[in-house]
């Protein structure tokens, strides 16, 4: 350990932005085994771990990184996945930057912080090429009967740790796939698909049932998953957009950022996505302007330049420093050809019966306060 005095910070190979922003394949390619070992060792093993501390899962990053750098990788594995159920997919996803690597200590020293996300996705890529990796399997066998509604993240988690305790769990989702935001929100060049299946696949070995089409409500009423089950989880996710309030907020094209990108994942999964053909959900030779700068904005944004967009611009009414999404992802934007126009304050959509222009004002950032 301790190596960052003589190992300089490596990510994996990242693909050309010319080349990348030509299809939806994830951008950065794996590490190789002896690469993720010598990434691994440059940690200084700190006394107050302040990548943990800064986890939200407060993983035990330090030991499965030690336990990378002494190829002990299958016992790296069994550290990384008791404190997480997806640790591959956190691995590609998660806003490391804000997170873990933000706050590693040899990040603040100068020295440029460990690869902690593509460390922990290759620990798990290795524990699935071995056969590591098991579908939860309970010690005991509850009769006691969990019913959870909504198939995204929160949902698969809670039915993973429900499962290994021994009770009977069955999701209720009204897509044909398992995943959620994983699936229709994220879009494929920060998570392959795959990976999400392989993990939905993982729990149903296990014995989860899974409704797929089963929309509560419409096609089952809450009360009879009530009856059904000894207790109810709700994890239906975020899918409600919120409302701006600007003149021609009405005009036809301008939509809501899920709806653009679940239109293009399901597209990119094979489906028949009428408003996508019709080019009503589709960028190809469109002006677009996405409003904010979160990571769903810059989602959005690569997504319109995969779709080969005649323009892409971002409209945000602070500064980057206080962009609120990833700092690599608005760096890949960047380089994909995305414009952003910051101090923008969206005043009203311009049009007939569809948005023609934006009108924004210039504004500029008050004192800094709580907020």
């Amino acid at each position: 350990m301790l190596k960052f005095t003589d190992l300089d910070r490596k990510t994996p190979k990242k693909r050309s932005s010319s080349e990348r922003k030509m299809d939806f394949q994830e951008i950065y390619n794996r590490f190789e085994s002896d690469q993720a070992e010598q990434q691994a060792s440059r940690c200084s093993q700190c006394g107050i771990p302040f990548c943990q501390v800064h986890c939200p899962l407060h993983n035990n990053i330090p030991d499965w990184l030690m336990l990378t750098a002494q190829d002990r990788m299958e016992e790296a594995y069994e550290l990384s996945s008791a404190t997480n159920t997806f640790p591959e997919i956190c691995g590609r996803i998660c806003p490391q930057d804000r997170l873990c690597e933000g706050n590693c200590v040899i990040e603040q020293a100068g020295h440029g912080t460990v690869t902690i996300g593509a460390v922990e996705s290759h620990i798990t890529e290795v524990a699935f090429e071995n056969g590591w990796v098991k579908p939860p399997k309970p010690i005991r066998e509850h009769k006691q009967s969990i019913g959870i509604v909504g198939a995204g993240p929160a949902a698969l988690a809670a039915a993973d740790v429900l499962r290994r305790r021994g009770y009977q769990v069955n999701i209720y989702d009204r897509y044909d796939r398992g995943g959620g935001l994983l699936v229709y929100g994220i879009p494929n060049f920060k998570l392959d698909k795959s990976i999400v299946t392989r993990r939905v696949n993982l729990l149903e070995n296990a014995g989860v049932k899974i409704h797929y089409n089963t929309d509560v409500g419409r096609d089952i009423s809450f009360q009879e998953i009530r009856d059904r089950h000894d207790a109810v989880l709700i994890a239906t996710g975020v899918y409600k957009a919120r409302d701006i309030q600007a003149p021609g907020i009405g005009l036809q094209n301008i939509v809501p950022a899920l709806d653009f990108l679940i239109a293009s994942n399901r597209k990119s999964l094979g489906e028949n996505v009428p408003d996508f053909e019709n080019g009503k959900l589709n960028s190809f030779g469109k002006r677009v302007v996405v409003l904010g700068a979160g990571d769903t904005a810059m989602d959005c944004v690569r997504t319109a330049v995969r779709q080969q967009a005649e323009s892409v611009i971002c409209l945000y009414r602070r500064d980057k420093a206080n962009m609120p999404g990833s700092r690599r992802e608005v760096q890949y934007a960047e380089e994909e050809g995305v414009e952003f126009k910051f101090h923008a304050q969206p005043e009203a959509f311009l049009g007939d019966t569809a948005v023609s222009s934006v009108r924004a004002a210039r504004i500029h950032l008050g004192v800094a306060d709580s907020s």
